[in-house]
């Protein structure tokens, strides 16, 4: 280009170009050479964007014929690190995967969110955030082979292990069987995911190597003919590559399925597990699929840590036996909004997890790229009754009615967040939830109105009535959960409002109990001996369509799932002229909405949010849920990636349960608690 640009008066003529026909002048041959060149950088970015153009010519893919795998018949070792692309905001996936690159792994392996991909049935999301062809594509770019794992059940620390609520709609739903309500429903998810999937196998020119057939079924094991099917759902549609299975060695007993590989899954290494894999399947590659190279935490315990002086011996020990190795999780990312799992195995009930999922690569940009913006101050305030207004129209039932039954969201029930539900009661006395609240209630009494079933109902048709919904000396009682399931409630005048706000927590990830992950009032609550009945339902399952109802947007477009686009564009969040938010010279109502603005005069940087003189509840940035925050901990800061702020003001939005101390701070290191060894 420079020699095009400072000598073409110096260049002879081209014979090449004369056959052509008459002799070009300097001008045209000048265009002529622009062209040339312009062409050739298209050809590279082309060839740049389908790495398969230039890759080794494709003859035989990775395969498990022997004591090694062999890739293009050479010895090939899977060096592999998980990083799931729904965890990750877009715009870092390519600095999380050069990151791994840079350890010398060769291989990424990642889950596909059934939940978030048809999050309501027939509706499909592969955009923006969700673009696994995009993911797979910018591997390969960088490199990296991948290994897929679809699922439909993921595990994954994920609430329902990825399978979307709506399933539970199905009071006969049996989960990872053959149920016709759930082999049907698989059917029609894989056939929007495969077909996005199949043009990217290795014998395609694409970077996936293997695909791994569900995931840890031997610790489920409900159905012997389950496997078969998904393997056969795979295959009928157009996978060709390895097949994989993953279990812990005792899950190997009944994990894998004829015609695919097993894997195994550790923290610990034993010498009899790898012997016992190697029985199984004799002179057949070894794998460890999940070394897990971190934990999970539980809301109200420790953080638990996997030092390096802990992992280097196992890895090592692992690379000496001639194993394949993939590190769950090398990066592991974000549970943000509701998505976090819950953990019951061995506890008497669900533990939720926190938003923080667990890494060797933590959420930790240099230095340079974080900041600690100086906190902000609460300016206004919304209380949860005054919110109603902006809600999805209530439900009228004589019976409680659970999340995933109730009809709304074009009758898909609600997934996630909370759920209130109000009936009357006319004195005091015991309330007793008969243990069927999932998972945790905050109950409250104030005045009843004869005419409210009538105001909820009427108030999208009559929106100048909204006023007459009253919510007068509300009054928080406590909390109902699955140790606590019954108090006394105070005696008062008259017929009063019995409010439960009760929260969907996490849906439990892994185990046998996955059919019984319903949440809301499950079933009927007493009061005084008798069932409560005449209830009004809402739904706040706090989307970001039902925050900007009440937060108005004055913008050029933005998309809420793409990080990338929130560098391109400019939104500015402004509180909605209603009348409805209150100023902080009052004092606010529990549960609430508290906003502030968080002024940012340069180049957006990550940083952490953190709330010391806050209880319980949810953070929105932009219209983005970043996931919940409690101060029980051990997590005790939200993660703000760069790209999901802008410069100028940026609107924070904090759902709060009980108390405030009005101010949010920020740091630029995360705080995930009191650290803990795993054992």
């Amino acid at each position: 280009k420079e020699r095009a640009d400072t000598e073409v008066d110096s260049l002879p003529p081209m014979d090449g170009l004369s056959v052509l026909g008459p002799r070009l002048s300097l001008k045209q041959r000048y265009f002529l050479l622009l062209s040339l060149a312009v062409g050739a950088i298209i050809v590279y970015q082309f060839s740049r964007n389908r790495p398969e153009a230039r890759r080794m010519s494709r003859m035989e893919g990775l395969r498990a014929n022997s004591s090694q795998f062999t890739l293009e018949r050479k010895p090939f070792r899977i060096l592999g690190g998980s990083i799931h692309y729904f965890r990750v905001p877009r715009a870092y996936w390519e600095d999380r995967l050069l990151k791994m690159k840079a350890c010398g792994l060769n291989t990424l392996t990642t889950y596909v969110p059934w939940n978030l991909h048809e999050p309501e049935r027939g509706v499909f999301n592969f955009e923006d955030q969700l673009d696994l062809e995009a993911y797979l594509r910018l591997a390969a770019s960088l490199g990296l082979w991948v290994i897929l794992r679809p699922g439909p059940y993921i595990c994954a620390e994920w609430d329902l292990g990825g399978l979307p609520s709506w399933l539970l709609r199905d009071e006969n739903m049996r989960l990872r069987t053959t149920y016709p309500g759930f082999t049907g429903a698989v059917i029609s998810f894989f056939n929007q995911l495969i077909k996005r999937v199949v043009p990217h196998q290795y014998s395609k020119g694409g970077p996936i190597i293997a695909v791994q057939v569900e995931n840890e079924y031997g610790s489920y094991a409900e159905d012997k003919e389950y496997m078969p099917f998904i393997k056969e759902a795979l295959l009928s549609r157009g996978i060709t590559e390895l097949l994989l299975t993953s279990d812990n060695k005792e899950g190997l007993k009944l994990g894998g399925v004829k015609g695919a590989l097993q894997t195994i899954n550790f923290q610990k290494l034993n010498q009899d597990d790898i012997k016992y894999l190697d029985g199984i399947q004799p002179q057949k590659p070894k794998m460890v699929m999940e070394y897990w190279s971190g934990w999970f935490d539980l809301w109200g315990e420790l953080h638990h840590v996997y030092t390096a002086e802990d992992m280097v011996p196992v890895v090592t020990e692992i690379l000496k036996q001639d194993m394949s190795i993939n590190l769950y999780m090398f990066h592991g990312g974000t549970n943000f909004g509701f998505m976090n799992g819950a953990f019951a195995v061995g506890m008497p009930a669900p533990k939720p997890m926190v938003t923080n999922y667990a890494q060797p690569l933590p959420e930790l940009p240099s230095l340079q790229e974080r900041r600690a913006y100086q906190p902000v101050v609460i300016q206004q305030h919304l209380s949860l009754w005054d919110s109603l207004h902006f809600s999805d129209k209530p439900i009228k039932s004589e019976r409680p009615v659970n999340m995933e039954n109730l009809p709304v969201n074009n009758n898909n029930g609600q997934s996630y967040g909370y759920t209130l539900y109000e009936t009357a009661i006319a004195s005091g006395g015991t309330l007793n939830s008969k243990n069927n609240i999932r998972d945790r209630a905050l109950v409250r009494t104030g005045r009843h109105t004869p005419t409210l079933a009538l105001t909820l109902l009427s108030l999208w048709e009559h929106f100048e009535n909204c006023n007459l919904l009253v919510f007068v000396d509300k009054h928080f009682v406590g909390v109902l959960d699955y140790k606590t399931k019954e108090f006394a409630l105070p005696d008062g005048k008259g017929k009063r409002t019995l409010s439960l706000l009760v929260e969907n927590c996490g849906r439990v990830n892994y185990g046998k109990t996955l059919d019984e992950q319903r949440k809301g009032l499950v079933g009927d609550i007493e009061f005084n001996g008798h069932i409560l009945r005449g209830f009004i339902i809402h739904s706040l399952s706090m989307k970001p369509g039902f925050v900007n109802r009440f937060v108005s947007l004055n913008y050029n477009l933005v998309t809420l799932h793409d990080g990338e686009q929130n560098e391109k564009y400019s939104p500015l969040y402004r509180l909605e002229s209603s009348g409805h938010w209150m100023s902080m010279r009052q004092r606010p109502s529990f549960p609430g909405f508290f906003q502030a603005r968080l002024y940012v005069n340069s180049f957006p940087k990550d940083t952490f949010i953190k709330l010391p003189g806050w209880g319980k509840g949810v953070v929105f940035i932009n219209g983005r849920n970043l996931g919940r925050y409690w101060s029980i901990g051990p997590q005790q800061t939200l993660y703000v990636p760069r790209p999901w702020l802008h410069r100028g003001d940026n609107q924070v939005i904090v759902f709060e349960e009980q108390e405030t101390d009005g101010k949010i701070q920020f740091a630029s290191n995360p705080d995930y608690g009191m650290p803990v060894d795993v054992q």
